[in-house]
Formats: C-alpha cells, sequence, structure tokens
C-alpha cells in the first residue's frame, strides 16, 4: 500500500514539476508586462476612425501601465500591412494591432497572400462592435424608404450606388438587395468615405453608403436623405428603419462588422485577458467616450464576447463576400 502511495506521489510530484514551467512563465509573463514601450500599429491611415480609436485606446493603455503605448500607421493592402507585421513580431503583448473587420475577415477572400492567417497567426482581444452604416439618396430620386429605393431602381434604367471601396460592407449590400429585388444597380467604386459623399453631394451617384459621421457632409447641407440603416439602427436618427425592418432579407444585413485589437497568436493568456480588461476599462474614460460617441460605436467588448461575435459574424461575411464573385488580389 505504501509503495503504491509513494508511487502516485512520486507521477503526480512529475507531473507537476513538467508543467510548472510553463504556469511560471505565463505568470511571469503577465507580472513582467509590460517591461518596455508598446507599440501599436494601426494598419490605417492617421486621422481616420481606426486611426483616433487607436489613439484613445492607447494613451488610456500607457496610464494605466506606465508604459508608453506608440502608435504606429502601416496602412495599405486592406489593412494587410501592418496586420502582417504584427503577426511575426514576438509575442509578448509590446506589439498589438488596431484594425477593423475588413482586416479581419475580408481579407481571407480579397487577397491571395495577405501575408498572415488570421486564425494561425493572431489572437482577437477586443472589439468594438461596429455602428449601423445609413444608406444616403439624392434629394432628386425622392427617395424616403426602402420600397421607394426599389421602385426607383425598377423605374429608371441606369441606378448606381456610391461604395467607399471594393469589397466594402456597401458593396455588399448592393449585391444582396440586387439579388433579392433583382435589380441591377451599379456600385461606383471609390477611394474612401470622403470622395464618395462628395460624388454624391456633386449628383454623380444616385445613393451611397458608410458612417453615419462621415454622412454629415451630405445630410446636413440637405444635399442627401437616409432612407435605411444597415444591421442596427442610429441613436441620432431613431425614426430610421433598419434594412431587415423594411423586408430585406439577406444573413448580411444581420452583421455590422467591428474595430478591434489582436496580438500574435503564442502571446500567453494572461497578457492577452489583461489586455482586454484594459480595453474594456478603457469605455468609461472621457476621451474615449467622446471618440466613440463621435462614431456612435458600441463599448469595446471582453474576450469571450468578442470571440463570440466574432465566430458568430464571420460566416455571414465570408458568404456574403464570395458571393460578389470577385478574384482575389
Amino acid at each position: 500500500m505504501s509503495a503504491i502511495i509513494n508511487r502516485r506521489h512520486f507521477i503526480a510530484a512529475g507531473s507537476a514539476a513538467v508543467a510548472m514551467p510553463f504556469v511560471a512563465r505565463d505568470a511571469s509573463a503577465q507580472a513582467a508586462w509590460p517591461s518596455r514601450q508598446i507599440r501599436m500599429i494601426c494598419s490605417y491611415p492617421a486621422g481616420g476612425q481606426t486611426d483616433l480609436l487607436a489613439r484613445a485606446f492607447g494613451e488610456y493603455i500607457s496610464k494605466q501601465v506606465g508604459q508608453t503605448v506608440v502608435i504606429e500607421n502601416k496602412a495599405g493592402a486592406s489593412g494587410a500591412i501592418g496586420t502582417a507585421e504584427v503577426a511575426r513580431a514576438e509575442p509578448d503583448g509590446h506589439t498589438i494591432l488596431c484594425s477593423i473587420s475588413t482586416t479581419y475577415v475580408m481579407n481571407r477572400v480579397m487577397l491571395k497572400t495577405p501575408g498572415y492567417d488570421m486564425d494561425k497567426d493572431l489572437t482577437l482581444v477586443s472589439v468594438i462592435p461596429g455602428a449601423g452604416l445609413p444608406l444616403v439618396a439624392s434629394p432628386k430620386s425622392g427617395v424616403k424608404t426602402l420600397e421607394d429605393f426599389v421602385a426607383f431602381a425598377r423605374k429608371n434604367d441606369k441606378v448606381n450606388f456610391g461604395t467607399y471601396s471594393v469589397g466594402s460592407a456597401p458593396h455588399m449590400t448592393i449585391n444582396e438587395l440586387n439579388k433579392q429585388y433583382g435589380l441591377k444597380i451599379e456600385p461606383i467604386h471609390y477611394r474612401g468615405e470622403a470622395p464618395m459623399w462628395t460624388g454624391l453631394a456633386e449628383g454623380s451617384i444616385d445613393f451611397a453608403m458608410g458612417s453615419y459621421t462621415a454622412a454629415q457632409t451630405v445630410l446636413q447641407g440637405d444635399r442627401g436623405v437616409v432612407f435605411a440603416v444597415h444591421s442596427k439602427k442610429v441613436d441620432a436618427i431613431p425614426n430610421v428603419k433598419t434594412l431587415p425592418e423594411q423586408g430585406a432579407t439577406s444573413k448580411f444585413f444581420t452583421v455590422s462588422g467591428f474595430t478591434g485589437w489582436a496580438v500574435p497568436k503564442a502571446t500567453p493568456q494572461p497578457i492577452v485577458d489583461r489586455l482586454a480588461q484594459l480595453c474594456v476599462a478603457a469605455n468609461s474614460d472621457p476621451k474615449v467616450k467622446e471618440v466613440l460617441k463621435t462614431f456612435v460605436l458600441e463599448p469595446a467588448l471582453g474576450f469571450k464576447e468578442t470571440n463570440a461575435l466574432y465566430q458568430k459574424e464571420l460566416p455571414v461575411w465570408i458568404e456574403a463576400a464570395q458571393a460578389l464573385g470577385l478574384q482575389p488580389v
């Protein structure tokens, strides 16, 4: 009996000894993080929504951890350039990515060789669910509802709709509406929201879709009328119904996209959890709250909520993107 007990104790002790280095490594990593300056790579240009979110959250994190958080804008290839750099970085929590759902989801379909594999190379830490995107009509169209929009598109031979890039949410929205209602609306792709809204204001396009904040350039000048909102209502225009509320049935109209943070895949979980907690805590920071309010965004989510949302929305985004029939570049 004694020999059996001793043997069991020996085995248990041996197992613990094998496990201890890994436990100690994670604990040590958590205790030491951050031990130096943190790089937060924003994979989109300075001055935009993603950049401003990176800076507001980065400033808050810096105050809490006592280390400088430097924002580096590494734009290009739909966010792939900056994302690939983070994917190759040391997985110690000192290099963080701030990007959007295009980078985390759409590049799977849009790019042949993005330079990273989202599943193998990165861990999603925290996301900010996207706001509802308004669909805006030129006042001369007379469109005020989705029903009006469909009727207008059927009555006129040549109808176009502005998007802020190929493969963007507006591009997929038009494709889904064309399929459901048997329309032939032509997407007109711009390089960003600013020129797209300028196109609508000047009468170059009939309709456009983008962020509520950026749309103010046409809405405040009575050069655009919101007739629907993609996926979720916007508090500032509560009387405007969503596409599903007006009869649009595509699953794509149930997702909203997101902005969020990721780290290299092998980053110790304690560091991932700590970073996620900081992102959630930042929701109460005055500067962060102001940026969220400016872009009509929801608060950042925790690690579990983030990855649950990601897994739920991923297949819907992929299906809608593949339906565009675009060849990866």
